[in-house]
């Protein structure tokens, strides 16, 4: 084992899913046009939100409750509330798509609030609406994977309407999940990977970096796209070296999470670096990067996400604070925090 090596302590939250997915029902008309009468759908708005509930009513808004507080509570807390299919329409709608199956229950998704689904009742009945940088940590598994998989979809139905290669439009096909042109050409979801990499000496110093856009004290690991004809680990040397200016080694996998905004797939690695080589954040990308201790990160850990807290008073000192638990970036410094003594 190579030194600093660790792995996940668990699972990122939004690679939590409880749906088997078989091609091959997508593909039988008899299944896809059966299936709805016992189907269970999910809506989306065009905001990416959809009906919440939750086991525990929190004290204040459920976006600035901790997670660790509503772990505590009442496990993950939330779930996704779907309609029956037939409440929805008649049959399938043409852009609905179907997620899968948990236990001989259907699945699918719909968009709302658009002329495609036009049924105003589908906004009735309680659940507070929520997207999944709000609600994604809280939710069980079932619903982190309805929802994760609603959005990416949709979202790529929204910027596929027309063909790539003539510019004809494309039509919906195999129960959403392809796109078929007036001239037969045929195109499938898009799914972007990008690389996160959780930079650390080895020992006891963790690399972090804040774009310019976030507010003063927010931090994360490091991240970018995948380009064209590049491996992974090729990204993430590249990325660390443009983004801090440092060369990194030992590159190792940690895990992967789709992160539909609006069609990502994280995949999670950690490498080491050294911390004795100045940092040289690039300009319009990076505002600033340091290094901080695990006791460091710890603390701020222990003081909740992003969405949680105040913003730190700068008259205070440096203060770190740190994505939430909806994002495997929170997932990897946890996982890091915990591997040491």
């Amino acid at each position: 084992m190579s030194p600093g090596d660790f792995s996940l302590t668990e699972e990122p939250v939004l690679s939590r899913n409880a749906l088997s997915r078989d091609e091959n029902r997508r593909l039988d008309p008899a299944y896809v046009r059966d299936t709805w009468a016992t189907a269970r759908v999910v809506v989306v708005d065009e905001s990416g939100r959809t009906p919440v509930d939750w086991e525990v009513e929190p004290g204040r808004e459920f976006r600035e409750v901790d997670a660790a507080a509503w772990d505590d509570a009442a496990g993950r807390g939330g779930h996704v509330r779907t309609r029956a299919g037939t409440d929805v329409a008649a049959e399938p709608p043409a852009e609905a798509v179907l997620l899968g199956e948990r236990e001989g229950v259907p699945y699918w998704a719909v968009r709302v609030g658009t002329e495609r689904t036009a049924d105003s009742d589908i906004f009735t009945g309680e659940g507070e609406w929520a997207d999944l940088r709000a609600a994604g940590a809280f939710l069980d598994p079932l619903g982190s994977g309805l929802l994760t998989g609603a959005v990416a979809t949709l979202n790529w139905h929204d910027r596929a309407r027309f063909c790539a290669i003539d510019g004809t439009r494309t039509r919906p096909h195999n129960a959403g999940w392809a796109r078929v042109c007036d001239n037969g050409h045929e195109e499938y979801p898009r799914t972007d990977p990008a690389i996160i990499c959780l930079v650390h000496d080895g020992a006891d110093r963790v690399l972090l970096a804040r774009q310019p856009v976030w507010p003063a004290g927010r931090y994360s690991v490091l991240a970018g796209f995948v380009e064209s004809g590049e491996s992974l680990e090729a990204c993430v040397h590249r990325e660390i070296s443009e983004e801090v200016g440092i060369a990194v080694s030992d590159v190792r996998y940690l895990g992967s999470q789709a992160w539909p905004f609006p069609r990502s797939l994280m995949v999670g690695f950690h490498a080491i670096g050294d911390p004795e080589i100045p940092l040289t954040p690039q300009d319009g990308e990076i505002a600033d990067a340091l290094w901080i201790t695990r006791d460091t990160l710890r603390a701020a850990l222990a003081r909740g996400d992003w969405g949680t807290r105040d913003e730190p008073d700068p008259t205070d000192g440096p203060v770190v604070m740190l994505p939430g638990k909806v994002s495997i970036a929170r997932t990897m410094l946890e996982s890091w925090a915990a591997a040491g003594g």
